[in-house]
């Protein structure tokens, strides 16, 4: 019998710690002899904390939500007396949750500790390098990874085995893996789930890159605020040294290569190749003109493959299975699976993996559970900050690079940001502008004063001083911006604000022409209204209005608020005594 604890960030967020604390303290009191061993997220965020609880004959039984409170039970009744604790099991719609799923790069989260490699071997590890070293050649490699379809995960979908070939042509003698774990968009976390929860399968996937370009080391620019993942890789980086997986002379074939770990400072725009390898080598986080490409020059103007740590994730998989049997999941052209990060107006909140070309429909209301509170769907925002809106009638458009492209959105590196009826799209585009433009380098006239512009005119509609003039001038914007922005954030940025415009211009037009907010979210849209039949012109809200923006009133006479005038304080609402004023 062994016990597995769930401990990638947001099961520590949920309190697994305390849990994995108190079910070991409640082992020691009790004399029994089981493990409590960490492991990473499996991906059932809305869950945690998670602990799994594997029998001698190897049945797991799965316990979420556990609170240190729950210890007792589990340990009294079912390590030591073997009787399962039902109340505390997984429900069903947890179960079908990753039932439902086809894991590749996540199939050992949740499942070993990453903190010990030999569990990892166990799995089958680092077996794709051996097979890559031993018995293929450069070519060979390149040539599988070509066959695959894979393409990187990072959100450009670039074929990775062009990329590994183009590199490996360089006739330089030096030439660079980089892994790109700079994970900027807000809501997503699928990189940082798979350095928590599986760091060798990311390493072991660089390895093979250097062993089919030439390269000898390589580097992991991982951003600051992910520091279990940096732990963690620390610690997979010097195991996998220790056993012969890393370093000099691999398994005894000659072969070396080292790995080095970069911290980002959290810049955004730092996920783009060329401010990404600067950045690596001391420079401020800027992007460079192209050509010359990074497989060209590209850190230390060296040929350089940079792929994101997804792609490399899925590397091992390809070379043990070989490329057909990768090709046989997803769509044409768009082999395999893809991780996303489930989160917003939904009810099963967390990270999936599911097959290339997998429906929205599928994912949101099967895996998702549907939208919370029974409200109905009105979008979700794919691809982060760079990608795009899709509505209900996208709802069977299958997810794939290709599928997306034609409808102007883009995979991203994954995050779903579910909406329900009640978001106004208008702030959602206003949200996302808003990131971009604080994450803009400032390099380019473009995107520095464009978005900026963009988000004062965004500011304005949702403020309710703008007109129809003011969705033209947005519209002129993001033409110029995409057509002239030096690198893939500013040529990007404008996604949110033009889809949202396309897929909802009703609700633009509410709010410049008709002085509404359909959804009754943007504040200044608002008006505090006194009920005539419950005032009695006491005067106190009067009183405290900074603004001077209540007038009238007398005995037994009603107050009346200039909306024009007010600022919506609330300090009105907050003196009446008779619950007279509200806010509409």
């Amino acid at each position: 019998m062994k016990v597995l604890v769930g401990q990638g960030s947001c099961g520590i967020a949920s309190g697994a710690k305390k849990t994995a604390d108190k079910i070991t303290q409640l082992i020691g009191e009790k004399g029994l002899d089981i493990p409590v061993k960490t492991t990473g997220c499996i991906g059932i965020c809305y869950l945690e904390p998670i602990v799994d609880v594997y029998d001698d004959d190897g049945k797991l039984y799965r316990y979420v939500q556990v609170q240190p409170e729950m210890a007792d039970d589990i340990v009294e009744f079912h390590l030591k007396d073997g009787i399962p604790v039902e109340k505390y099991l997984i429900p069903e719609e947890g179960e079908r949750f990753l039932a439902d799923q086809t894991r590749i790069v996540l199939k050992n989260c949740g499942v070993i500790d990453p903190e010990d490699i030999e569990e990892y071997v166990a799995v089958g590890g680092y077996k794709a390098l051996e097979k890559a070293l031993k018995e293929m050649t450069p070519d060979e490699i390149c040539q599988e990874i070509s066959d695959s379809d894979l393409r990187g995960r990072g959100g450009g979908g670039f074929p990775t085995g062009r990329k590994w070939n183009q590199v490996k042509e360089q006739k330089d003698h030096i030439k660079y893996v980089v892994c790109n774990a700079d994970e900027g968009d807000p809501g997503a976390f699928m990189d940082r789930s798979v350095m928590e929860g599986d760091p060798h399968k990311m390493l072991e996937g660089m390895i093979i890159a250097g062993v089919a370009t030439g390269a000898h080391e390589g580097y992991i620019y991982v951003r600051a605020e992910y520091p279990l993942a940096v732990s963690r890789l620390r610690i997979a980086i010097e195991q996998a040294k220790e056993k012969g997986y890393l370093g000099e002379n691999i398994m005894g074939t000659g072969f070396d290569f080292d790995i080095n770990i970069n911290l980002g400072a959290g810049a955004f725009v730092c996920g783009e190749g060329s401010a990404l390898t600067a950045s690596i080598e001391g420079q401020r986080g800027m992007p460079r003109v192209k050509p010359p490409r990074t497989v060209e020059k590209g850190l230390f103007e060296r040929p350089t493959v940079l792929n994101n740590v997804e792609t490399f994730a899925n590397v091992s998989e390809i070379i043990n299975e070989g490329s057909e049997a990768y090709k046989a999941i997803g769509t044409p052209k768009n082999a395999g699976t893809k991780a996303f990060a489930l989160t917003g107006n939904v009810n099963n909140t967390g990270l999936i993996e599911v097959p290339m070309g997998t429906t929205l429909r599928e994912i949101i209301f099967n895996l998702g559970g549907g939208v919370k509170g029974g409200k109905e769907f009105k979008a979700v925002q794919i691809g982060g900050p760079s990608g795009g809106c899709l509505t209900k009638e996208h709802l069977d458009l299958p997810l794939d690079f290709d599928s997306l492209k034609k409808v102007g959105a883009m995979i991203g590196s994954g995050g779903l940001v579910v909406m329900d009826e009640d978001t106004c799209m208008v702030s959602i585009a206003h949200f996302f502008m808003n990131f971009t433009q604080q994450e803009s380098c400032g390099k380019c006239v473009p995107c520095r004063e464009g978005t900026h512009i963009m988000l004062e005119l965004l500011e304005d509609i949702v403020k309710n001083r703008a007109d129809e003039t003011t969705i033209d001038n947005l519209l002129e914007l993001a033409d110029t911006i995409q057509n002239t922005a030096l690198c893939g954030l500013g040529k990007t940025a404008p996604n949110p604000v033009l889809s949202t415009i396309n897929q909802f211009k009703d609700e633009y037009l509410a709010h410049v022409r008709d002085g509404v907010c359909p959804t009754g979210t943007c504040q200044a849209y608002k008006k505090i209204i006194i009920d005539e039949e419950k005032c009695v012109g006491c005067g106190l809200c009067k009183q405290v209005c900074p603004v001077n923006a209540i007038s009238g009133g007398s005995y037994k006479k009603a107050h009346v608020i200039d909306n024009d005038k007010c600022i919506k304080c609330k300090a009105c609402i907050s003196a009446c005594k008779l619950d007279a004023i509200d806010i509409v």
